[in-house]
Order: structure tokens, then sequence, then C-alpha cells
């Protein structure tokens, strides 16, 4: 439930939430964030993006003291004067996640498997090509047995028998948690992560380096993968007017939806009241 007064930390999601349709933010967007900031209030970009995509996460949330990456694996101090600091880097055994696919595919038939393996900027993704993949440029066909060969930092996969929901509640009966974490970001693909990571478990690391109780916290979100940080915050937790069913359901408010810059209109109501 909303408290009074301001929180002491705010943490958004970004596509589908920040990020517009078209893939930009609006200078209103950014100019609302510089004054959260001004307030004193630190901004953390919560994202399922991977470290490969950290120029362009930080373009689209200027205003960032941390990145919170990877659905919770990476996670980036951004306020240290003398240069990003990394407070979090998790990574998933190729063998591990080769044992869960042959688990996974046995019980719901074969699999578009894509790994995302490497930091390096603009890196792609690796494995089965699928057309519903919306970012076809930032990929390399591999076979599955190349993309098994290290640790990951997290793999994607969908079968055509299944919506990505039905997928991932098959999925999660499967695998036990203390193997892998199991969600969704909207992209049609369920998304397998290292054990104990996930958005809440990212931003926990950000707020006991700051000093701050979860209680304290402001989040925004719009799609499954965000339920983790939802779940965690106590200040508030807002949606978006486009979310996912379930992420409307646990929210204590709805803002707009993010191509009507949802976020910056509800900060910035917050910060006039």
């Amino acid at each position: 439930m909303t408290r009074p007064g301001l929180p002491k930390l705010i943490a958004t999601d970004l596509d589908g939430t920040l990020v517009r349709s078209d893939d930009t933010v609006s200078a209103y967007t950014h100019e609302v964030l510089d004054r959260v900031r001004a307030a004193g209030i630190p901004v953390v970009g919560a994202t399922g993006r991977g470290p490969r995509l950290t120029e362009l996460t930080r373009n689209d949330i200027r205003a960032a003291d941390f990145l919170v990456m990877a659905g919770g694996g990476r996670v980036v101090d951004q306020s240290d004067p003398t240069g990003p600091l990394l407070l979090r880097d998790e990574r998933l055994s190729g063998a591990v996640l080769a044992r869960l696919l042959v688990d996974l595919e046995a019980a719901v038939g074969p699999l578009t498997v894509m790994v995302e393996a490497s930091d390096e900027h603009d890196a792609p993704l690796w494995g089965d090509y699928h057309p519903s993949w919306p970012y076809p440029d930032r990929f390399e066909a591999r076979s599955r047995e190349e993309c098994l060969s290290c640790d990951v930092i997290k793999a994607f996969a969908r079968t055509a028998d299944h919506h990505v929901d039905e997928l991932l509640a098959a999925a999660r009966r499967i695998v036990p948690p203390e193997l892998a974490t199991l969600t969704q970001a909207g992209l049609g693909f369920i998304e397998i992560c290292p054990p104990g990571v996930d958005k809440s478990t990212g931003l926990s690391v950000v707020a006991e380096r700051l000093g701050v109780d979860p209680a304290e916290v402001l989040v925004f979100g719009d799609q499954p993968n965000d339920l983790p940080m939802f779940g965690w915050a106590g200040w508030a937790r807002v949606a978006v007017a486009n979310a996912h069913p379930e992420v409307r359901a646990a929210a204590d408010e709805i803002t707009l939806r993010n191509d009507d810059d949802g976020v910056a209109i509800y900060l910035d109501r917050l910060l006039s009241r």
C-alpha cells in the first residue's frame, strides 16, 4: 500500500514500462527522473536486459544510479565517481541447463532455445532462431552443444504447443527453484536464470548498499518477471495500464500505459503533491 511522504528508492522496469512501444523514452520522462534524483531519491533501472545491452540501457534511463540487469543477475553501481562498480554477477552452469532442458523437453516436447552467454557490447544471443524473436540483428545460430558448453547469463525457451504462461507453469512444476529461477518477460519465451536470481534479489543488493528498507521502495513494472520486486517492495507497487493481468492484480495502483508516459506521470504527481 502507498505510504505517506516520499519513497527512499525508486526502481522501474524498462521495456513495456518506461520505454514506449517505438523503443524510445520521452524527453518528459527523462526530465521527471532527473527531478526524482534532484529530490535525493536514487533511481534504479531494473530490467531483464543482459549486460550486453548496458549502453542501450544507460541511454534509456540516464538518471539511473544503479542498474539491475539480466533479471537480477547483474547489479551495477553507477553512482561511484571512480566509475561503474559491479556488485553482482551470477551465471547458470551449462551442465545444469543441459539437464533442465532434457527434463523440460521430456514433458512439453521440443524447445526452441537461445542462450545469453557474453557480456560484450551488443553480443548476440546463441541458439535456435525463431521468427517471433523481436531482435534478429543480435542473434547467432549455434548448436545446442555449443550453447551449453559454457556458463550462461540466462537462457530463453519456447515451444509451439504452449502459450508462454502455460509453458512457464509447466516448467515450474518440473524445475526445482534451487536449480534455476524461471520467469517470462513478455517476449513469448520463458527465461531460465541462475537460482536465487530475480529482480527482488537484485534490488536487495542495492537496498543493502544504500541502507534502505524494502518498505521504503517504490517499484514500477508490467510483466511476470517484475512480480518478485512487487512482492518485495513495500512503499508502493505500480503497474502500467498495459501490464500483464498478474502484474495488475499484484499492484497497489495502476498508472497510464507506457506509451502515455505512465511512470513519469505518476512520479510527476508524487513530487508535486
